[in-house]
Order: C-alpha cells, then structure tokens, then sequence
C-alpha cells in the first residue's frame, strides 16, 4: 500500500475542485470563475500541502474577485508603511510629520510586525505587538502607533494592495503613565533667563516665557512680523500669522493673533536684533528686515533638535533637572499669569485659543486662582453663619446660668 491519497471524484460542472497532484506532490485546488471577455473559461488554481490550506486559498481568492483587491502574495507591513512615508504624506513637513512618524516605525512597528505578509496579518497579531509595547511606551504613542499602521494600510487599500485593514478592529492599550506637563515657578523662570543670558537662545526664551507663543510659532518669526517701534499710542507687539506647520498655517485660526510685548522683551529683541546685524555684517551678509529673527549660527532656520539642545543644557547651568522641555515655557506662561490673578478669557486671547474650555482643558493643573474661589468663597460664608451660631449659643448659656 501506498500513503498517496487517492484522486477525489469528479465535482459537478463549475463546482471547486481539491485533489492530489502526484508530479506536484502536493495538493491543488481548481476554482471557477465564470468566463473572461474573450469567453474562455477562468479557473485559477491554487496549491497547499494539506486540503484545509488549499479551502483557504480558495476562499482568499474569491474574497480579492468579490472585491476586486488582488494582494500581492509578498506585500509586508513593512512595504505599506515605507510606502505611506514616501507617497501618502506628500507636502508635509520633512523634518516635522514625516521625520515624527518614520522615527516611530521605524523603532517600534517595523521592527517587530514589519516582516509580517499584509494579507496574512490579523487583528489578534496588531493587539499582541501593542500589548508588548505598552510595557515601554505611553498611551498617547500607542495610539500614534496604531494611527500609522492604520494609515498605512489604508494607503495599501487605495493601490488595491490589500483587502481590509485589520488595525480599524484593534485599540490601543493603556501604556506606560506619560510624563506629565509641568510649569516652572517664578523663580525656576527667573534662574533659566540668567542663565539663557549669553546664549543665542536667549531672546527666544525670553519671547516664549514672557509672550506665550508656541516654539513652532517661534522659530518661522521673522522681523517684519515684529513692530517695536509703534505710532499712535500703539504698543509694540509681534504678529503671530505663521509656524512651521503645512503651509505655514497656525494650529487654529484663533492661533493668528497680534500680542502686545512686555518692555523686557521689547529690550530683548532691539538687543537681538542689534547683534545680529553685527554678525551678518562680520559675515559680508546683507542682513534683511523680512529675515528671520532666529537662526543658527550659519544663519539657516532653527528646527525643533536646535532648540531642545540648547535649551536642555541652559536649564541644566540653572541648576533644574534637564527634564524641561522647551514647549513647557508656555505652561509657564500660563501659569504665572494665572498666579497672578489675569481672568481665564484674557488667557486664552494671549495664548490664542478657540475657547476657554480649550484652556482650562489643556493648562487645568496651571489655573490655581479660578478654582481656589469657590472654596475661599464658602469658607468666608460658614464662616458668618458659624460665627452667629456661636453668639446664640452663648446667650443660651449665659441665661441658663
């Protein structure tokens, strides 16, 4: 005897068909789908070791006709993703969204799921590589991560390269705490600008700190949007129009907004603005009054690396923890206007946002007056009532007596 499986008996006129193939030594699944424009008979066939892999196939292939996807057998995770990076994200910023997002997969999502066959991948595989990630990651780059494998395979599915996104099935797990946003105190501020002093960086932490402008409105400035000499009782002020997000856009429309400066930093900038026609002059370089404000020494823009380089090593020469971050001076700024009292709409005017409820969301834990009022409030009234209570009692006593 032989352990060859015998040929399966015929099927019925247009029916599957599963049998063995003694040449092949393997088996081979016959599937019929009707007749191409020419009128001749279209019957693919597929082939597997064992039936159940063949019934597989042959269910796969008819599921890419219905929808009329016909993955490549050889596409990775990893192809979609590269493939998303180079063509779907087309006018970002380079250094910005692309460099975000190709540093993000490129550590956490290629490494591990990247060499997995798209059309094989499952919802129960994405939850087992979020699952292992949560251990080191917190939960908003766990949701990032998510967002790029979906996007990626979305991007597959527009170039018929996949069937169905599978990562639409999953969400993300809870990760690591995140290190929360923090603000410096006066005087934490105070010691960082002493020592920003002899720093390039100076007159940009002190426009930060001081005006509450975004380090990505920061860094695109240039002086044409920066009025320091004014007529007609005009204070001096900056025009925030432009950051270096797509297009130059703001984050909002109400992040356009004109803010009046501070007399330090109008001291500041005419400073900055004298020292650096003096280094363009040194240079043989014409400086130019639509430039822009801050630069590197080679006098190239400052990208997002420049600023949280020098910033880390100022804040360490001020004897704080190198844990600051550069966008935490506009919690700062939040947080010592509201120290001192400004009312939470005049914030979000200053800080350029939609609504007040955008800042109370985002800055809660940096308005301490507004929610210390209540409390102060009905003290000063169980106070009056406390006291009065007292009196009563007193007299009670006394006529007892």
């Amino acid at each position: 005897m032989t352990d060859t499986p015998k040929r399966a008996q015929r099927a019925g006129h247009g029916a599957d068909t599963i049998y063995w193939d003694p040449a092949k030594k393997s088996f081979v699944g016959a599937v019929s789908l009707g007749h191409g424009p020419n009128g001749k008979r279209r019957r693919p066939k597929v082939y597997g070791k064992t039936k159940t892999e063949v019934r597989q196939k042959i269910r796969d292939l008819k599921k890419e006709v219905q929808t009329g996807v016909k993955a490549p057998a050889n596409y990775t995770v990893a192809d979609a993703v590269n493939d998303w990076l180079e063509r779907g994200l087309k006018g970002r910023d380079e250094k910005g969204t692309i460099g975000k997002n190709r540093s993000m997969a490129n550590k956490h999502l290629i490494p591990f799921i990247g060499k997995a066959k798209l059309k094989e991948l499952s919802a129960d595989d994405v939850d087992d590589w979020l699952d292992d990630r949560a251990e080191f990651l917190a939960t908003r780059s766990l949701r990032d991560l998510l967002a790029i494998l979906r996007r990626s395979i979305a991007h597959a599915q527009r170039r018929d390269k996949a069937a169905r996104n599978v990562a639409l099935l999953v969400t993300a797990p809870e990760g690591r705490p995140g290190r929360p946003s923090k603000a410096l105190n006066l005087e934490q501020a105070k010691a960082v600008l002493i020592a920003a002093r002899p720093s390039r960086l100076y007159a940009y932490l002190v426009l930060s700190l001081l005006s509450g402008v975004r380090t990505e409105e920061a860094r695109p400035l240039t002086w044409d949007h920066v009025f320091l000499e004014t007529k007609d009782g005009i204070p001096p002020h900056v025009a925030v129009w432009r950051s270096v997000r797509k297009h130059g856009e703001t984050k909002t429309r109400k992040s356009r907004r004109t803010i009046a400066l501070p007399k330090q930093v109008v001291d500041v900038l005419e400073e900055h603005m004298r020292w650096q026609k003096q280094e363009r002059a040194s240079k043989g370089k014409e400086w130019s009054p639509t430039g822009r404000v801050f630069t590197t020494r080679s006098g190239e823009p400052l990208d997002a690396a420049n600023v949280r380089r020098d910033f880390k090593a100022i804040v360490k020469k001020a004897g704080l923890k190198p844990e600051w971050t550069p966008r935490e001076l506009r919690h700062s700024f939040v947080s010592l206007l509201s120290d001192h009292g400004i009312p939470l709409e005049r914030i979000a005017l200053l800080v350029g946002h939609s609504s007040q409820a955008t800042t109370e969301a985002v800055y809660r834990k940096q308005l301490r007056p507004v929610i210390t009022q209540g409390a102060e409030a009905m003290d000063d009234i169980f106070a009056e009532d406390q006291e009065g209570d007292d009196t009563e009692a007193d007299e009670e006593g006394n006529a007892v007596a």
